[in-house]
């Protein structure tokens, strides 16, 4: 097995997964951070697995630059794509990241999620009706990736007969991080920038003629700005709103569709969680953890610096693998263990220091209200089919997971 694994860790290769791979990449995880955990890939980029290099990496934000210009420029050319990406807030260093994490920050601030809370469930049962009605239901389309996309359009106060377009636009757009991008996946994400930023100019004419209320409606406060005047540009508003929906959509759909059909696939918690629904919080935690939505970021060295005994230089591009420092044993005892009572839970998956998730505690909130209210209404629950992955490394979850209700 030492051998096998060694082999699997010194044969890994970024652009060149396999489908065992995107069924199943822990193994993967586990060699590499037992044998390779300061992985040199052959495109000369580095991959990191181990929690404590991760942490390190997070919150050294002055040797580990978020700035994507010279990564996305060969890689994007001079395209809506690299715009979008270079303009967004993930992917900026302060000043900028900080001006514009704060104006977001604003708008979800504890007492502002709080009062959507409500409204949440009202969505949620009123899905959970018509899966009752239907008899069945398919776990992703009907009811995973409906919710996050309701709740971010209620964020910007998009109008519901015009959110169809909302979801295939952030797929295409998310799509196209991939380490190896097709030229039909960069199309499609390029036309989905197009499209979604042509929206936006219309929308956002719309809301400087009738502003929203600042404290629930993001567009509203980002348009305002600061009250010491500080606005954003044209350019950054329209970016940042795409990426308000594509961070809230795909990595909250995953959340909730990981996390019950992990639930189904261990009998045990999920009796437990029935047992014990106050346990929906650490539960959540642990679903996080366990299958992290968003599986991989990204930082560029600004200067030689050492990382887990390996000397890098500067300009070197780093892959952080928040999939295996999810399961690290040196963080989280018996980490492939599925424990929905789990206590610390210091998980990577919203990332930490400065890029911590500015909608951690909405995504939070979003699972522990679909999966209890899912769980109670159908406690026996069960996929019925074969589920379908996402294809995808950077962010894990499902396409489709046809489902029986009980």
């Amino acid at each position: 097995m030492n051998a096998d694994a060694k082999e699997l860790a010194a044969k890994f290769d970024l652009e060149k997964l396999t489908g065992e791979f995107y069924a199943d990449p822990y193994p993967t995880y586990r060699a590499l951070r037992e044998n390779e955990p300061v992985k040199r890939l052959p495109n000369g980029t580095v991959f990191l697995t181990r929690y404590d290099d991760l942490v390190t990496t997070y919150k050294n934000t002055k040797s580990f630059s978020s700035d994507k210009k010279r990564e996305f420029a060969p890689k994007y050319g001079d395209t809506p794509l690299y715009e979008h990406h270079t303009t967004s807030l993930v992917f900026n260093d302060p000043p900028a990241h900080t001006r514009v994490r704060r104006l977001i920050m604003g708008a979800l601030s504890p007492r502002a999620i709080a009062g959507m809370e409500g409204d949440l469930v009202k969505l949620i049962d009123g899905l959970l009706d018509a899966i009752a009605a239907k008899g069945d239901c398919e776990l992703i389309e009907d009811f995973a990736a409906s919710i996050p996309i309701e709740v971010i359009g209620n964020l910007l106060d998009v109008p519901h007969d015009e959110r169809a377009p909302l979801r295939d636009w952030s797929l295409a757009i998310l799509g196209a991080l991939e380490p190896v991008v097709s030229t039909e996946a960069a199309a499609r994400g390029n036309k989905a920038v197009t499209d979604f930023l042509a929206y936006l100019v219309t929308l956002v004419v719309r809301r400087r003629q009738k502003p929203g209320n600042p404290e629930r409606d993001v567009l509203t406060r980002l348009i305002q700005g600061e009250d010491n005047g500080e606005r954003l540009t044209e350019k950054e508003l329209l970016h940042n709103c795409i990426f308000l929906l594509n961070a809230g959509h795909e990595t909250t759909t995953n959340l909730i569709g990981n996390g019950l059909v992990t639930l189904e696939r261990n009998p045990d918690q999920k009796q437990r969680l029935i047992d014990n629904p106050d346990l929906i919080k650490t539960a959540v935690e642990e679903m996080l953890r366990y299958e992290s939505s968003n599986q991989l970021g990204n930082r560029m060295t600004t200067e030689k610096v050492e990382l887990g005994g390996v000397m890098l230089d500067a300009g070197t591009s780093i892959t952080l693998c928040i999939g295996a420092a999810n399961r690290d044993p040196a963080q989280f005892p018996d980490p492939e263990c599925f424990d929905i009572a789990r206590t610390p839970n210091r998980h990577l998956a919203f990332a930490t220091g400065a890029h911590q998730c500015a909608g951690m505690a909405l995504a939070r909130l979003e699972g522990a209200i679909a999966i209890s209210r899912f769980l109670a209404r159908f406690p026996n629950y069960a996929v019925s089919g074969q589920p379908v992955r996402g294809g995808r490394v950077r962010f894990r979850g499902f396409l489709s997971v046809p489902c029986s209700i009980g």
